[in-house]
């Protein structure tokens, strides 16, 4: 069958021309965006007298019919018929008839798959802000069983402070909840219609671009017909915010790897998330958290590509923006897996209190609060930084940690210090006064995982 497009030709397009150009072997995806898109035009084009009423029903019928060909998985894609778009039309022609060319009456390819990406975005961001509420809910659920667990916090890699674990894993839910802001907000420029743009230009037709906005369920239409064609800036913005979420589950994903570790011993993963070794057969793999982490190259790399594709084209269409779909797609499917498998890894991982708390013994973390403690004695926070800097160099000397230390070694670096210095030094305590809004004292944590909650009921 000859080409819908090639009544101004006089050759047969080459095959490595049709390999090269089709973009069916990948847009084949957005088949039932296409169907829906299509669905919603006819109804209009008969709506406004644009087609015999009658004409629009056969088509409807028609698309209805090639749906569930498609939902049985009884369509066969061609790469001589391109795209999505021309194998839609192709096929309705062939089932009812010439009557099926009057669809594509009052637009062009061009508005089409602008739309039909539109509508694959929507739904999308939709779906993946759930799976990022449950990765949420199962940060919230680890939190509420370790207010009290205490893991040594770091800064440069190095023992820092003692904090909650459940604080400490609270940090990635308002990661991820700045992440579900962000798709929300999207969704005001994904839910523009481009339908109706045609190929650049409008149309000459009497369409209803509001009424067909109306039937697909999008808040506004593009004002400007070459700007609906051409403008990528939505799937731009949702590359971008896919790059930040793929960021905040590999430092999460480097955490768990580390913590899994024989060094920390902090956590173990479930063996239904790690993997082992074809030689040594010790060996228990932190693969997921692994692959989590290594997949965010792959977003990186799809946002910058589509940055390239856009930053030298001139307006309107031109067929480099074909390029603006597998990246978009990859990011999707590479979001979904790794919500998918980030929530119930974490559900289902163990904390080793007993070894966290022994990390916290055997350290310096709470080295902070003698000089706090020296300040509120009246010494300047300077003189007292000096001090504890001497104290912690003596017990370094001695092969001791503060709490080793003896009432007389403390009274030698300065007659400030009296008896109560342990219970400072006490990691409870030490977490404990740190009741500032946002601090990791119990109370202030519990006070965060109830702020939590009620953002996910929301």
């Amino acid at each position: 069958m000859a080409k819908l497009w090639g009544g101004r030709f006089t050759k047969e397009t080459n095959k490595l021309v049709e390999e090269f150009t089709a973009s069916i072997s990948f847009d084949q995806k957005l088949v039932k965006e296409d169907i829906a898109g299509s669905l919603a035009h006819v109804q209009m084009l008969g709506e406004c007298g644009i087609i015999p009423v009658g004409d629009a029903e056969q088509i409807k019928h028609g698309l209805l019919a090639i749906k569930k060909m498609v939902d049985d998985n009884e369509v066969e894609f061609l790469v001589e018929d391109e795209d999505i778009h021309m194998n839609i039309e192709k096929l309705l022609i062939e089932k009812i008839g010439p009557v099926g060319g009057k669809l594509h009456t009052g637009r062009s390819r061009n508005d089409q798959v602008a739309t039909d990406m539109h509508l694959y975005l929507k739904t999308k961001t939709t779906e993946l802000i759930q799976l990022l509420a449950d990765v949420q809910q199962a940060i919230i659920d680890q939190a509420k069983e370790n207010v009290q667990t205490l893991i040594p916090g770091y800064t440069h890699l190095q023992r820092a402070q003692p904090v909650s674990f459940a604080h400490h894993i609270m940090t990635y839910f308002w990661m991820f909840e700045r992440d579900k802001e962000r798709l929300q907000d999207s969704l005001k420029r994904v839910n523009w219609l481009p339908l109706g743009a045609g190929a650049l230009a409008g149309t000459t037709f009497p369409i209803d671009r509001e009424r067909v906005a109306e039937l697909l369920g999008f808040e506004t239409v593009y004002p400007n017909s070459m700007d609906a064609v051409s403008d990528r800036d939505f799937i731009l913005e949702f590359l971008s915010i896919g790059t930040i979420i793929m960021t905040h589950i590999s430092r999460l994903s480097e955490e768990l790897v580390l913590w899994s570790s024989q060094e920390f011993q902090f956590i173990e993963l479930d063996d239904s998330f790690c993997t082992g070794s074809s030689i040594m057969p010790q060996k228990k793999n932190p693969d997921v958290p692994e692959l989590l982490r290594g997949k965010t190259g792959r977003t990186y790399g799809n946002l910058i590509g589509l940055l390239t594709v856009l930053k030298g084209l001139p307006l309107a269409y031109n067929k480099d923006l074909q390029e603006d779909k597998e990246g978009m797609f990859d990011t999707v499917e590479t979001l979904e897996g790794s919500l998918k498998l980030l929530a119930p890894m974490i559900e289902t991982m163990t904390i080793n209190k007993d070894v966290m708390r022994k990390a916290i013994n055997n350290d310096f973390s709470n080295a902070t609060d003698i000089a706090d403690y020296l300040v509120r004695k009246g010494l300047p926070f300077r003189d007292a930084h000096e001090i504890i800097g001497k104290i912690v160099l003596y017990a370094l000397n001695h092969q001791k940690f503060l709490l080793d230390l003896s009432f007389a070694e403390y009274q030698g670096f300065s007659l400030l210090f009296e008896r109560d210095i342990y219970e400072v030094l006490a990691p409870e305590h030490v977490v404990a006064v740190r009741s500032s809004f946002g601090g990791t004292a119990p109370e202030q944590v519990k006070a965060q995982i109830k702020l939590a909650e009620g953002k996910l009921q929301k």
